[in-house]
This record gives structure tokens, sequence and C-alpha cells, in this order.
């Protein structure tokens, strides 16, 4: 039996250099009601034995399962109904776990709560403050780059960001766990999406706050790797979420969004890659799992759809001002 009714699982991949600052700060924590488990991802640096050296409870992959794989076999082996998944990469503030599981325990239809994440080089700067969709089929990062002091208001989200964010896990129960097939990538958008589909809803809570390295696992923000995968995983996010009628709809924009997208990773060095991805995305997509379609009523894909034409006007007004800054 849980010692405590919520967990803080942490997937680690060859991350032994953030770990002693992410836990040491976790034992700083206002709220102590919580249980640690770390999910060895078959780590080659030394990380098990430093979390055996140390006391901190682990359970060990042999194999790297991704990070759906990983925080998936972290959920099945516990039991507590606040699950909150950290990542390796993130130091939070001693509020962090209070000011999270206070804003879930507020409503019941509650899914999952999102962290204020901030960049740490320049602490006052935004990371993420949870995730928002746009027509053009890309999911994005609330505020990247602009100032945290215009993100201070808990607010209703889109999707929360799985590297710092807490969800219920009786509700896990009813939408299932993350997309294993995804590895890495989307799965957080795609598991928020299902959620919202089935009527629940995500919010953004600004007092819980860390600072995130960012891209630790993958080792930089473009990369080979995290090209194709999140090429792949776009496509699938789409078809999995959106029935043919919705599809059709936002064709032009979704077409519009891979033009543009294509033409951006060529540019950087990464046109293959993408290329790569989406084909595959494209090839295999028919092999996911769509969400129940027919046991969704159309009021929640109309709201999803003007949330996502809010979006698309979020995502340009945060890119016009971070050119500007």
């Amino acid at each position: 039996m849980p010692n405590h009714d919520a967990v803080i699982i942490i997937p680690n991949f060859n991350g032994l250099r953030f770990l002693p600052s992410c836990i040491g700060a976790l034992e700083k924590q206002t709220c102590r009601d919580f249980d640690l488990l770390v999910v060895e991802n078959g780590s080659t640096d030394g990380s098990a034995e430093w979390l055996h050296a140390h006391g901190v409870p682990c359970l060990v992959n042999h194999e790297n399962l991704g990070f759906a794989g990983g925080v998936n076999a972290g959920i099945r082996a516990t039991t507590q109904e606040y699950v909150i998944l950290l990542n390796n990469d993130t130091v939070p503030a001693p509020e962090f776990v209070e000011r999270l599981l206070g804003a879930i325990k507020r409503h019941r239809r509650i899914f999952s709560v999102s962290a204020k994440m901030l960049c740490v080089q320049d602490p006052s700067l935004v990371d993420d403050a949870g995730d928002g969709i746009s027509l053009f089929g890309w999911a994005y990062q609330r505020g990247r780059e602009l100032p945290a002091a215009l993100y201070e208001r808990p607010s209703d989200i889109f999707s929360s960001c799985a590297g710092a964010a807490v969800y219920r896990r009786s509700l896990l129960e009813e939408t299932g766990l993350f997309d294993e097939t995804h590895f890495a990538y989307l799965e957080d958008i795609d598991l928020c999406w299902r959620a919202r589909l089935l009527g629940y809803f995500n919010r953004y809570e600004p007092g819980a706050c860390v600072v995130h390295y960012g891209s630790a696992t993958s080792g930089s923000r473009y990369n080979s790797f995290k090209v194709r995968l999140s090429s792949r995983n776009h496509i699938w996010l789409m078809y999995k979420n959106q029935p043919a009628w919705q599809l059709m709809l936002n064709a032009p924009w979704l077409l519009a969004g891979l033009l543009i997208k294509g033409m951006f990773f060529r540019k950087r060095g990464f046109g293959t890659e993408w290329l790569s991805g989406t084909l595959e995305g494209l090839r295999t997509a028919k092999g996911e799992q769509q969400a129940d379609f027919a046991r969704i009523p159309l009021y929640r894909f109309l709201a999803i759809e003007w949330e996502m034409v809010l979006g698309t006007a979020e995502y340009i007004s945060q890119y016009v001002k971070r050119e500007k800054g």
C-alpha cells in the first residue's frame, strides 16, 4: 500500500548529471505527501548505481522504453491517485508539489495540471506554460522564450506538458496511458487530446514552478532523432484524434503546416529526417488506434476546433513577440 496519495515518477535515461539537483529539490518540498519512483530506462552512465547508493526508489528497465514506455511502467507499478511526472532535467521550486496537488483537487473533471517551466539559461523566461494546438497541426509550448510575468494566472489549456505535470489515475484508467508506439514526443498531447474528447479538461498552474534544462536526453532542440520521431508522431496525432470530416475541414491548414515544417527543417539540415518521419507516419497511420469517435458528441469536436483556431492566433502572436523581443 502507498504511504501517500501522490507519487512522483521521474523517467531517466543517462541523466546522472541531473539527478542530484532534481531529487535534492524534491527533498525541500513544502508538501511531503508523495512517494518517489525513478524509472531507470537502461542508462549506461551509472545512473542505476547512483540511485541505489543513495537509496532512491527505482524501477529498472534493462532497455530504453522511451518516455512513453518508461512512465507507463512507473504508473503501472504504483497505485496512488495523483501521478506527478517530472523530467530528470528539472529543478522544482519548494511549492511545486503543493501547488500541483492543490490545483488538480479543485474539480473532479480536471484530468491534468501543467506546471510553469522556466528556461535554465534565463529563469525570467518561460520554457513551457502548458501546450496548445493549432490548425496547422502543430503543438506548441505556450509562452516559450517570453517573459514569465505574462503567464502568472492559472488557466485552462489544451494539454499539459508531461515534463512537469500531475494526472488523475482514476481518469487515466478511462483514457488509457501514454501511447507507447510514440516512444517519445507528442505522447502527452495525444493523451490530453483523448481526455478532452471524453469531456475532461487540463489546467495550467503557475505557482507550481520548475527550472528546465530542456532536450537533455535527446541532446539538443533539433537533432535527427527528435525531428524524425516528432514528424512521424505529428501525423499519428492528427489521424488518431480527428474524424474524417474534421481532417477534411482542416486539410488546407494541415497541408500548409507540412509544407512550412518541411522548408523549416530543410533549411536547418534536417530535411531528410523530416521527410522520412512524415512518410513513415503517413504509411503507418492506419495501424494506430483512433479515438472512439462514435461515442463523442459533436459539440466536443467543435469546441476543440474553436480552440485550434484560437491556438493558431496564439502561436502567431507568440512568434511575433519573440521576433520583436
